[in-house]
């Protein structure tokens, strides 16, 4: 099982896009080794700013930078990233400013630091503002393939980069699309959905399922938001039940895009894997911590068995 680092991916990426097009511009709230945009600051230091320990200025200062032609990627721990509400609110969604918004050590991927470096639920904060797209890419390939589409779109996104190495899920041919989901695994008993370092365990979930003669369809969705409702309907129609796997609340993210989108189109079963409404703790280590929180293989079996009970009863 090979591993690799989300968050070097993204330095290296960002890398490659800043010398593809010299109108990127990157700021940091003063974590540069921590989310590894100092591969951008050697590289192109004209064009690397740290802002220091405030963030909320680092997006008025991004904000001046859009306004101005360029297109800066600002930079900090997602928790925090909390605390630029009003600024992203105003400055970014409802003037609609080109400025992408990196949250490094995603979901628990802070295991170290405790609930106020956890970003639980910035998915669902940034979900609610109009015109931001959000993506969660899979693996530190996907970061590497989606980051230049990012960059390319015109307009205001939020990218979550996990400080965790994870397995990698796709290879160098792996496509994507900023909307558009991904089937990775076909099957016509359930549908799992899942986003970031839990598509991995999506996959591991359903080998233990086919095991049991249970046919699971794995979709990795990427961009949780626009989300690809025509694959959430699609999956709905043709298996009967799906379940949602995240590192997040299940309040407001990638489970709630996708009840939103069933109960418009085409109504089935739905159980959510995620973290339940409270505040994670310090953790020993990352893989711990998710377990602890429910979002372990186990708790995806057994989320799968659940609604293929609701689907059989109705």
């Amino acid at each position: 099982m090979e591993k690799a680092s989300f968050r070097k991916a993204f330095g290296e990426a960002l890398v490659e896009v800043g010398a593809a097009n010299s109108n990127v511009v990157v700021l940091v709230a003063d974590v540069s080794s921590s989310v590894m945009t100092d591969y951008f600051a050697e590289k192109f230091p004209e064009r690397f700013f740290n802002i220091g320990i405030q963030e909320a200025g680092m997006v008025d200062v991004a904000v001046g930078f859009a306004l101005s032609g360029m297109i800066p990627f600002i930079n900090t721990f997602a928790g925090l990233f909390l605390r630029t509400v009003e600024q992203v609110r105003t400055c970014v969604s409802y003037a609609n400013t080109n400025v992408k918004i990196v949250g490094g050590y995603a979901g628990l991927s802070d295991f170290k630091d405790g609930p106020t470096h956890h970003s639980i639920m910035d998915i669902a904060v940034f979900r609610s503002m109009p015109d931001i797209v959000i993506v969660g890419p899979a693996d530190a390939t996907e970061v590497k393939k989606i980051l230049p589409l990012i960059a390319e779109h015109e307009g205001p996104c939020y990218l979550r980069i996990s400080r965790a190495d994870t397995p990698l899920v796709f290879d160098e041919n792996h496509k994507v699309e900023i909307g558009k989901g991904v089937i990775i695994k076909e099957g016509s008993d359930v549908t799992l959905i899942g986003n970031g370092v839990m598509v991995y365990r999506c996959l591991e979930a359903s080998k233990i399922l086919e095991r049991e003669g249970i046919g699971c369809r794995v979709i990795n969705i990427h961009t949780i938001k626009p989300i690809d409702r025509e694959l959430v309907k699609d999956s709905a129609e043709k298996t009967g039940c799906i379940v949602t796997v995240e590192e997040h609340s299940i309040i407001g993210g990638l489970g709630s895009a996708v009840a939103e989108v069933l109960c418009d189109v085409h109504p089935v079963p739905l159980e959510r894997v995620g973290i339940k409404d409270k505040f994670a703790e310090t953790g020993p280590d990352f893989e711990t911590l998710l377990d602890a929180h429910g979002m372990a293989v186990d708790d995806i079996v057994r989320a799968v068995k659940l609604a293929l009970e609701r689907k059989e009863r109705r």
